[in-house]
């Protein structure tokens, strides 16, 4: 069953490097599962990643109970995909798993507005905000450091802090919201600019250095020196070597980072036996394959899993004002937009908000 859905679409496109808006690309097929939507927000992750929409049609397989034509959801759509090259969130139309699908409890609607400071998703300009950061931020806390899904327990999940590297990032502030309802540890730590240190410390932090000190590494190490769990939200081959430094001196320690980072982008004199480094890449929730540069992923079914299991924990949560949306500057071209949203997030013109464009 389908609402009326052209055969072709605008969507962007990447050639030579740029974003583009092309006429004509094809509508996405639908896989197993997967449901099509009408895109009416998606949000600024390279290569599209955000989608928020209406079902316009089901594909096999689809839970009938949970997902009928015409709801509005958001999720995760892996962009620019070697696998799927038809299906990106920058479109008219994308796919979405219905296994990774969020779900609002009542219909929600563009709000209109410019900007949108931090608060519950009472819009899908809010909602949009959410798939990509959050769930990384579950993947990390839940999968990676182990943290039961038990909403603000009494008693810390773990008597040890866990320190935060780019805090005001999307995906660092869903990190320290959850880090807190989940009271995963004895102290939130987190490195960012002192500018945000008034709304971070709203969502849970408990302490904020800024990184554009130049001596912040030996202040962290100065008051904490034993720091087993890290994360590094920006995930370059600088920061990596800033946090892999903060981890603790004794204790075993892992370093999270989100990309393909790893030992190796250490440097050799700086390496230590005690700490690890880790990652998490969300376009594995897929349950496929992931062709990635030069290499290829494999298909990890736990960690789809595990994200499925995620999602269906913190939906509820959502959708009864638990989790906030970080800020967000909406752009309203619709998909002309896109090409400066991305030109924005690669040279840094966005800081502690997330860029939303709405199509219609």
């Amino acid at each position: 069953m389908s609402a009326s859905i052209p055969e072709t679409m605008k969507a962007v496109v990447i050639e030579n490097g740029k974003a583009v808006v092309k006429q004509d690309i094809p509508i996405p097929e639908l896989e197993e599962g997967f449901v099509l939507i009408k895109t009416v927000a998606v949000a600024g992750a390279l290569l599209g990643c955000d989608a928020a929409g209406q079902i316009v049609k089901l594909g096999p397989n689809v839970d009938a109970a949970r997902f009928a034509i015409g709801d509005y959801i958001y999720g995760v759509i892996h962009g620019a995909s070697v696998r799927f090259p038809s299906n990106g969130a920058f479109a008219e139309y994308s796919a979405i798993s219905s296994e990774t699908a969020y779900k609002p409890a009542r219909e929600f609607r563009l709000c209109g507005k410019d900007k949108l400071p931090e608060g519950p998703v009472k819009s899908l300009e809010g909602a949009v905000s959410l798939p990509v950061s959050l769930t990384t931020a579950g993947m990390i806390l839940t999968h990676s450091f182990g943290l039961d899904m038990t909403w603000k327990p009494s008693k810390a999940q773990r008597d040890q802090p866990i320190l935060f590297w780019g805090g005001a990032t999307a995906v660092g502030q869903m990190l320290i919201q959850l880090a807190k309802k989940l009271n995963g540890f004895s102290k939130i730590i987190v490195v960012a600019s002192r500018k945000h240190e008034k709304l971070l410390k709203e969502y849970g932090a408990d302490e904020l250095f800024d990184y554009h000190d130049a001596d912040v590494i030996e202040q962290i190490k100065k008051k904490y020196n034993n720091i087993p769990y890290l994360v590094d939200c920006v995930s370059n081959t600088e920061t990596i070597q800033q946090v892999y430094k903060c981890a603790a001196d004794d204790l075993d320690a892992t370093v999270v980072q989100l990309t393909v980072l790893t030992e190796k982008d250490i440097k050799e004199e700086d390496r230590r036996q005690n700490v690890s480094i880790e990652g998490t890449l969300l376009y594995l929730i897929g349950g496929n394959d992931v062709p990635f540069g030069t290499f290829t992923l494999p298909a990890d079914p736990e960690y789809k899993e595990a994200a499925i299991k995620f999602i269906k924990f913190i939906n509820p949560k959502i959708n009864d004002g638990e989790i906030h949306h970080i800020p967000v500057k909406v752009y309203k071209n619709g998909l002309d937009d896109i090409p400066q949203l991305l030109d924005d997030i690669k040279h840094g013109r966005n800081s502690g908000e997330k860029l939303v464009a709405v199509l219609k």
